[in-house]
């Protein structure tokens, strides 16, 4: 299968762009710079030279492409406005690249976050947040997942909060970076709230189970660690960048602070069982062994 991806040089999309190659597929990959380019080139993809913004160049990679999975998003969580920007900016692309591929069975496969639900593990049957900072993702996914009865073979694989590798990324990742800039590994509030987090190089393989294999308008959950807890990870964190552990004021975390506070712990068993995907790298506590101080 010939498939066009967007956000391919992420830390996600690297590892989904080597699954692809490795199980026999080719890949044409949105290239928004020269060095983003080389790398996908380097890696054995094609390039395409764009940006997310740029609908023509996305339509133009969508339609000579047996396959979508997008990918990019705006990582820029300094305020309200710039992450509002970011869901705007993908809602449109979405949008473009559904447009394309109406009538084709052609598979679109597109990402969110695992939803919340008070007092449970959250599974693939429960709907997206539609509320809050990233509201407008769901919503937007929403809407591509209804392209099911239009001819697209639509499909979600919700990530959970942090997707990591080598002890980078995600939100995760973000508690390191605020750790090393104010010199105390924080989490909000008591810190027993459980984020689910997954290995990229296992969300990469769902990625490609969910082209190859997933029915239109259905969701996935790429779901490793069902939910560790914050203070757990901070303490890691703590441990390996030899910083002191403790609570933190949500304003700490800027937008995000809601998100961060929230106990959002995910399942992922519907997914394994229908899908045969089963997660076989190291979870997130043993993987932030490899933070360097």
């Amino acid at each position: 299968m010939r498939v066009f991806i967007t956000g391919g040089t992420g830390l996600i999309g690297s590892a989904v762009v080597a699954e692809l190659l490795d199980n026999g597929h080719t890949v044409l990959a949105l290239a928004r710079s020269d060095a983003s380019a080389q790398a996908m080139e380097a890696a054995g993809a094609e390039s395409l030279r764009g940006a997310l913004a740029v609908l023509d160049t996305l339509r133009a990679g969508a339609a000579q492409s047996d396959g979508v999975i997008h990918l990019a998003f705006g990582h820029d969580f300094s305020s309200p406005d710039a992450v509002a920007k970011s869901v705007v900016e993908e809602g449109a692309a979405l949008a473009a690249l559904g447009e394309e591929l109406l009538g084709s069975g052609r598979p679109l496969v597109t990402v969110s976050g695992t939803p919340a639900v008070p007092g449970r593990a959250s599974t693939e049957a429960d709907p997206l947040m539609i509320e809050g900072p990233v509201g407008g993702r769901g919503r937007t996914v929403t809407s591509i997942l209804g392209l099911a009865s239009r001819g697209v073979r639509s499909t979600a694989v919700r990530l959970p909060r942090t997707v990591h590798n080598q002890g980078t990324g995600g939100f995760a990742g973000l508690l390191t970076d605020i750790a090393r800039r104010t010199g105390v590994s924080g989490y909000p509030g008591d810190g027993a709230q459980r984020w689910p987090a997954v290995h990229a190089l296992d969300a990469a393989v769902l990625f490609r189970l969910a082209l190859e294999q997933a029915e239109a308008g259905t969701s996935w959950h790429a779901v490793a660690d069902e939910g560790d807890q914050v203070r757990d990870i901070a303490t890691v964190i703590g441990r390996r960048l030899g910083l002191p552990v403790e609570p933190a004021p949500a304003e700490t975390y800027g937008p995000l602070g809601p998100i961060f506070a929230g106990d959002q712990p995910s399942s992922s068993a519907y997914t394994r069982q229908a899908l045969g995907w089963e997660p076989k790298h190291p979870g997130l506590l043993e993987d932030l062994e490899n933070i360097q101080p």
